[in-house]
């Protein structure tokens, strides 16, 4: 209040080289700095701001995995809990399984067999090209052979997926130590979003045991009115706000700030959600992706390019009058009051249209003195 009639009382004080006439207002540069008005120039804006709209992260179907109990057995270490970053083929658990020790045994049984049936194969076969032996009987020996090289590969294979590695299968081979402590291992580099299983615990075999996310790529499902979605396009850039606090008062008209995390549209929906009467559209969320995390509720912004010129300045620089908006240009010793447009908001600037270059120099500060002295002076009111 203290403010307004400081600014009134200046006002009023004016030398008569303070006038307003239609919608100039004649102050020479003398006179600016007793008003408090400050200048710049409106900034060039290629995109428009066209909603504002809830979204979840999410992240894609391909970047989650779950980490499943190969065998059977008892758990008897966790290695990583919730949050934790893991690097691929990073130990996550431990457990005691007897499958294992079944397996190993049957492993070793099938890779004897091949070792047999393979000095059987080299024998027959320098017999039979030395014409000692009948084809039948080569034919039959190196069937043998190859089937037990199918069945001792098969064991492997399967040791391989109950989560030994290559160095432990060979060391069993080579020892012939039978072990039923069973490895599980990460998938992929990421971070455990779960885990979903406890010490001591026993298990079944593919029972889930974590749950790994690669977060290098985030998705938004952005809940569209279905009324807007005809104004959201594939390519629309999508800015995220920030958090804003418990009981924190806005003023209206006000945009919430903006996080420097952008995404990209890459899908619209075809369906409507009956509960909510919206229409989904995703968006991937591109470059560092350090303040979103899966699961976060956010508040997004859809901008889009806008193909004629546009502007944006302070929300201090636009005067209201009878619903239209005015912005005050400086001339060589006065202001115009030049109507304008506007067509959006983005945190504390507003976007509008007009005719301007955006070489003007605008008043962004002191409006108010400029209105009332318009106002005043240059109308019925």
């Amino acid at each position: 209040m203290n403010t307004l009639l400081t600014t009134l009382m200046i006002i009023f004080l004016l030398p008569a080289s303070a006038w307003a006439s239609g919608n100039s207002i004649k102050i020479s540069a003398e006179q600016l700095a007793h008003l408090g008005i400050t200048l710049g120039q409106p900034a060039i804006v290629k995109q428009l701001p066209i909603l504002y709209a809830p979204a979840t992260v999410v992240v894609p179907p391909s970047g989650e995995h779950v980490v499943s109990s190969p065998q059977a057995g008892l758990v008897n270490r966790l290695l990583a809990a919730t949050g934790d970053p893991v690097k691929k083929g990073q130990l996550l658990a431990e457990l005691n399984s007897s499958d294992l020790l079944t397996m190993q045994q049957q492993y070793l049984s099938a890779n004897g067999e091949l070792h047999l049936q393979r000095l059987a194969y080299e024998r027959d076969k320098n017999l039979y090209a030395e014409g000692i032996i009948a084809q039948r009987r080569w034919l039959e020996t190196s069937s043998l052979y190859h089937a037990s090289a199918y069945a001792a590969n098969e064991r492997r294979q399967l040791l391989a997926i109950a989560g030994m590695t290559d160095a432990e299968i060979n060391q069993l081979t080579k020892t012939h130590k039978l072990s039923g402590l069973l490895h599980v291992r990460a998938p992929i580099s990421g971070v455990v979003l779960e885990v979903l299983a406890l010490a001591g615990e026993r298990v079944d075999s593919l029972v889930p045991l974590y749950r790994i996310a690669d977060l290098r790529e985030l998705w938004l499902e952005i809940n569209i009115p279905q009324e807007r979605m005809g104004d959201v396009e594939l390519g629309d850039t999508v800015l995220l706000a920030k958090p804003i606090a418990e009981n924190t008062p806005l003023e209206p008209r006000t945009a919430p700030a903006i996080m420097p995390v952008k995404a990209e549209v890459t899908q619209l929906g075809q369906h409507v959600n009956p509960e909510n009467q919206t229409m989904l559209a995703r968006a991937v969320i591109t470059g560092a992706q350090k303040d979103v995390w899966p699961g976060q509720r956010v508040n997004v912004q859809v901008i889009q390019d806008h193909p004629s010129p546009a502007f944006s300045v302070p929300n201090t620089a636009i005067a209201q009058h009878e619903g239209e908006f005015y912005v005050f240009i400086r001339g060589k010793e006065d202001f115009v009051a030049t109507r304008i447009s506007v067509i959006g908001k983005q945190e504390n600037e507003t976007i509008f249209s007009g005719k301007l270059t955006g070489k003007e120099d605008i008043a962004v500060k002191g409006t108010v003195a400029l209105k009332a002295n318009w106002l005043g002076l240059g109308s019925s009111e």
